[in-house]
Order: structure tokens, then sequence, then C-alpha cells
């Protein structure tokens, strides 16, 4: 029933076997979840993101990882549509932050701290509050960190995500719209919402060197944060060729695999020390270091489309 609500609506579709084996795998996946964020398998990884016009390091945006004991280094497009289905979201993410801060807290003053935050966590009327108490318990400076919100939160409730957004700035957090261009946000949203950044998403920002419509696409992003004075950050450079077309657009953020894969807080030393990314030169397609999932779910029967999209914390 699942399986044919997912290929859209009118549709059915025959029980097969690997349905079965996808359900048994989706129940132990929860089960080691929901034991799992206790016993601190969820663990912070970083990416950097550079000035790309001076190299210089500008912070780390969080990511989530797991450390699972079974399963070894789990994806987060695995397991974070299942917590938020299961409604461990909350809990995992608290947890996770709360890790980030106390990393964050060694780094130069001058480097921020990004995460992302779950539609679901939006709904939490709580949420700035329960946010401002892991402030104050890791003292950490509020105007270093940013929170990333999707575009499609702001479809369910805009007035609460206003006040949300504005209780946050009013505390100093700075707040950024992540994966911008890939939904259905309304410049009216745009400028009513009090957002600090605009982040275009990858799959724009990967074809940028090779598609004259992604191109375009970018360059029209660009001129209009700069139009409303929110500076933008490009996500998923993965080569010298995509860094250098972003270099065009001016005053321009970003981050990818071309800066190096994500790292845990452990191994961000000779990052930091440095300061600075690379250049030029030629990247492989792809860099070493990346994690890969020794097991995988196919989620196409447990979770939607949309519930990916929000695949990080």
């Amino acid at each position: 029933m699942y399986h044919a609500k997912h290929q859209g609506r009118n549709s059915f579709s025959w029980f097969e076997p690997q349905m079965a084996e996808e359900l048994h795998l989706r129940t132990e996946l929860e089960d080691k979840i929901r034991r799992g964020i206790p016993a601190g398998e969820f663990v912070p990884y970083y990416e950097r993101q550079m000035d790309l016009g001076t190299g210089r390091l500008c912070g780390f945006e969080m990511l989530a990882r797991w450390q699972s004991p079974d399963l070894g280094l789990v994806s987060p497009d695995i397991f974070i549509p299942i917590a938020e289905d299961i409604g461990a979201i909350a809990e995992l993410s608290e947890e996770l932050i709360r890790q980030a801060l106390q990393d964050a807290k060694g780094w130069p003053r001058e480097l921020t701290l990004s995460v992302n935050i779950s539609p679901l966590q939006l709904r939490d009327p709580w949420f700035a509050q329960k946010l401002l108490k892991l402030l104050v318990e890791s003292s950490f400076p509020a105007e270093r960190l940013e929170i990333e919100i999707t575009e499609s939160c702001l479809h369910q409730n805009v007035g609460q995500v206003r006040s949300l957004l504005t209780s946050l700035k009013n505390q100093g957090i700075k707040v950024s719209l992540d994966d911008f261009g890939t939904g259905f946000s309304s410049l009216a949203q745009l400028r009513s919402l009090p957002f600090d950044h605009m982040k275009i998403d990858r799959s724009f920002i990967e074809r940028i060197d090779t598609d004259m419509d992604a191109a375009t696409i970018v360059r029209g992003i660009a001129m209009m944060g700069e139009g409303l004075h929110l500076p933008i950050t490009a996500e998923g450079i993965a080569n010298v060729h995509v860094l250098n077309e972003l270099r065009k657009l001016g005053p321009v953020k970003g981050q990818g695999h071309y800066f190096g894969a994500p790292r845990p807080a452990c191994d961000l030393g000779d990052w930091i020390s440095a300061g600075t990314a690379p250049r030029g030169g030629s990247v492989s397609a792809t860099p070493a270091g990346l994690e890969r999932t020794p097991r995988t779910l196919d989620l196409e029967t447990t979770t939607s489309n949309e519930s990916r999209r929000s695949g990080r914390v």
C-alpha cells in the first residue's frame, strides 16, 4: 500500500518479497536509532565554508553522521528521514548541536558554526528557547551561530516561522535559507522573513560550468541576493572549473568536496591552522576521504522525496 502511494495517486502495486526485506531493515534501523541517540553514536562532522574571493576559511557547517557499531558510518540520507518519522529528530538534533557548540568553542573567534534545522523542529513553539538554552550551557556566542532552514519550511506556517526566526535574530543568531532554487518560496516571503544569507542548491552549482541554464539561474540568484543585501553561499563545489565560474559572480562563499570531505572535530586542526583553500589545479570526481555507507536502504517505500531533501542536520 505504501509503495503504491509513493508512486502517485490512483495506482496499485503487487507485493514483492523485497518489500518484506525492506520493512524488516526499516524496523531494525528504527530500533538502532532509538538506542543509538543516548549511546552517543551520532556525531557531528564538519564541512569547510570558504570565502571564494580570498580563499580564507570562514567557518564550518555541521553535518550529522551515525557511527553505528553494527553498520559503520551511516549517511544522513538514510537515518534522518527515519528519525523524523519516529519522532526522534528533535532529540537527535539537540544532542548534535550540543556537541557542535562545544567543539566550536575551541575554534578561532572569527569562525562561524552553521547547523541545519529540520522542518519538524520549526513546528515546536519552544524550539527557540531550547536553542538559546544550549547556547547558554556551552557559553558559545550567539553571533557565531547560524541556523539553516529549507524552503519547504516556509509553506507550513509562515507566521510561526517568522515569529521564531525573529526571536532567534533578536538574540544575535543568524538565519540562512538553505537549498534556494529547489522549493516554491515567493519573493514576497523572501522579503518578509528575516534571512541573513541564501545558499544556492548544489543541483545548480554542480552544473554551472557545463549547463547554460544552470549558470543563468545561479547568476540570477546572485544578482537577486545582491539586490536584497543577502550574501550568497554556493553548495556542492566539486572541482576548480566550478570554483572559477563562481568567482566571476563577485563576493560569494562556498563549500563542497573540492575543499575536502567533511571531517570529525578531532581532524580539523590542519584546516584551521592553514586557514586557506586550494586555488587551482584539478580534482578528481571522487575526492579521497569521501565516506561510504557500508549498508544501504531503499528509502522509496519508506520515506517521501521531501523528507529526503531534509537529510542533513
